[in-house]
């Protein structure tokens, strides 16, 4: 049904100190409203409550801002109320900066849909953004993505109609080309196959080797009348397979520009063991079937770990059986539910958890595609979901305004004073190490707000009783405690850079993630710990590529074209006495932007080959023009 109402929005950047939004809201429906309210969500937050022109302030939750009309004002069908509400904590700067949803109750209490377009800039069109993609070029006619370590390839002018296993072949390898078919045809189902298990007229044979002087992710190609397949283990393998099924596709879609090689070789291996994509499902829920869609491009990209970030605070995502609020009061968002809307939602609550037996469904298909999946619970902070969920985890004795959080939620970390919130956490530990193969465990350790716990009466106790005079200090004898918990289980820890704050952690067997800047990874590897590079100034996926008003996505961490993301090299500046640490790099996808389909394909791609092939490609094998060429070719989700 459409909306009776819509809600329009204007940036005006001329008003200090953080510019200004100019709403108006128009009544399409037959009937003349009075005593209503309108809510919106909207990542730039509103800090100055009184701060708005012909409105008053209701309420604010996080990015969820609720607003009436003045005494009296009656709404007519056909007319508009105007507004503006300014008192910001930034300025706006893309389009996606304004209200992602809305909704109006009226007086009775009623929820109803309201429209919302682009936030406009004033004074200026809208303008698109040019495009982050130049057409490229390509020294060779071959379609690898990354491209490989070494390739000595002539072109051939036939293409065969599919690539058969010889006579005789193992069972395993067989399988194996199955699997990649399988793979294969999910990602390209109008396409015509690579593989068959089957000779037919037009063949070519496969012959597959495996051969122990190979790493396991290793793989050698050699092309003639029969296609020789050597690998050091199953994954390489996969790689192998992939490559050929690479090539094939685009040798048959375009003629012009691609072949199929008759003879030579290819030698490949990884540049890193941790080729990472992270994806936040808390802030959006996706479906499972798009993230096991997601696996598969992983898979064809050869990226191997999915960094599954499931709790934040606008969402709880993992079944726990024992403790069930977590995905049901713990996931719903809603004009009536304890979670106000954010990030998209309106009138109607929205929720979506993963069971158990959703999982167990990934981590087998992730597992069959050699892609490791890494879980993260977020804590201590970013917990607001799960604090609404468990309130007998907040410390009652604190006054609501002497909470320290960020993103404007008044109380969003686990208090390390509660004792209850060890046992808790014990509980969910056990069910997560039945659930994730993984020998990490992501406990996040980010963005805690510095004074957290301080006016606690029981985070104090634990502070006087341990000589800790902040925030901190408090945070790293928590996570110690947790990394025994994991421990206990078989599990290392992993984290963002901040865990290494306040004394950190036992540095031995701990992954940490750097994520605020590049320069934070070296301090982190001094420190002794291994690292994973994903800064947010070249690997967010939420970041805008463009400077124009009309590009989505975020900007904190600067503008991230393609041209950046593929350039950047995670080793950068780290000494070669600490090289060993660098484990590998990460793609990180948060959802806050990512309100549909089109927005995630737009933001996601081609930036997330740029990083896989970052994290293959040896440095002087890459080809920035190259991957301009091959980039289009890769599947979207």
């Amino acid at each position: 049904m459409t909306p009776s109402f819509r809600l329009e929005s204007t940036w005006d950047a001329s008003v200090a100190p953080n510019g200004r939004f100019d709403f108006a809201l128009v009544n399409l429906g037959p009937e003349t409203l009075e005593g209503f309210q309108i809510a919106y969500t909207a990542l730039t937050r509103v800090i100055d409550r009184a701060a708005c022109r012909n409105a008053r302030f209701v309420a604010r939750d996080a990015n969820y801002h609720a607003y009436a009309p003045p005494e009296g004002l009656r709404l007519a069908p056909g007319e508009t109320w105007r507004f503006s509400v300014g008192g910001l904590h930034r300025p706006a700067r893309h389009r996606t900066d304004g209200p992602k949803s809305a909704y109006l109750t009226d007086a009775e209490g009623r929820h109803h849909a309201v429209a919302v377009a682009d936030c406009m800039l004033a004074g200026a069109p809208s303008e698109l953004p040019p495009a982050g993609l130049p057409q490229g070029r390509l020294d060779e006619p071959f379609a690898l993505l990354p491209w490989p370590r070494h390739a000595a390839l002539k072109a051939g002018d036939a293409v065969p109609v599919a690539l058969h296993p010889e006579k005789g072949s193992a069972a395993e390898d067989v399988l194996a080309l199955d699997a990649a078919l399988a793979l294969f045809q999910r990602l390209f189902p109008v396409d015509h196959v690579p593989f068959r298990l089957e000779p037919a007229p037009g063949t070519l044979a496969l012959r597959f080797r495996t051969d122990g002087a190979l790493g396991a992710e290793a793989c050698e190609i050699e092309f003639g009348e029969t296609i020789t397949v050597r690998s050091g283990g199953p994954a390489g393998r996969q790689h192998a397979l992939v490559s050929l099924a690479q090539m094939l596709r685009a040798a048959r879609a375009d003629r012009e520009r691609f072949r199929f090689p008759a003879s030579g070789r290819i030698e490949d291996e990884p540049r890193y063991g941790w080729r990472g994509c992270h994806l936040d499902v808390s802030r959006q829920f996706y479906p499972v079937a798009d993230v096991l869609r997601l696996i598969d491009i992983m898979a064809w990209a050869k990226l191997d770990v999915l960094h599954w970030h499931l709790t934040d605070d606008e969402a709880w995502r993992l079944e726990i059986r024992a403790y069930p609020e977590l995905t049901t009061t713990g996931v719903l968002r809603g004009p009536d539910e304890p979670l106000k809307p954010q990030l998209g939602n309106g009138a109607e609550p929205v929720g979506g958890f993963y069971s158990q037996d959703d999982v167990r469904r990934v981590v087998a298909h992730a597992a069959a595609l050699h892609v490791e999946v890494v879980p993260e619970i977020d804590i201590p902070g970013h917990n607001a979901a799960t604090l609404v969920a468990l309130p007998d985890l907040t410390d009652g004795q604190e006054a609501p305004d002497s909470y320290h959080s960020v993103q404007g939620y008044p109380n969003n970390a686990l208090n390390p004073g509660i004792e209850a919130t060890y046992p808790f956490l014990e509980t969910v530990l056990d069910e997560m190490a039945e659930l994730f193969p993984s020998p990490y465990v992501h406990v996040g350790g980010d963005e805690v707000a510095d004074g957290a716990w301080l006016a606690s009466p029981k985070a104090k106790e634990v502070m006087a009783r341990e000589g800790f005079t902040g925030t901190f200090e408090l945070q790293s004898w928590f996570l110690a405690r947790v990394q025994r918990m994991l421990e206990a289980r078989g599990k290392r820890l992993a984290g963002w850079n901040e865990v290494a704050h306040g004394g950190g952690v036992d540095p031995a067997g701990t992954l940490l993630m750097a994520w605020e800047k590049p320069e934070v990874g070296i301090e982190l590897a001094r420190e002794g710990y291994d690292v994973v590079m994903t800064p947010g100034q070249a690997y967010y996926l939420d970041m805008v590529q463009d400077d124009a008003w009309q590009e989505p996505g975020a900007s904190w961490a600067g503008t991230v074209p393609p041209a950046h993301t593929y350039g950047y090299e995670a080793e950068g500046d780290l000494p070669e006495e600490l090289r060993d640490r660098l484990k590998g790099i990460q793609a990180c996808i948060w959802s806050e932007h990512f309100l549909n389909r089109d927005y995630f394909n737009h933001l996601v791609f081609p930036r997330l080959y740029a990083i896989a092939e970052s994290a293959w490609t040896p440095r002087e094998r890459k080809s920035w023009d190259r991957f301009c060429a091959l980039a289009p070719l890769g599947p979207k989700l």
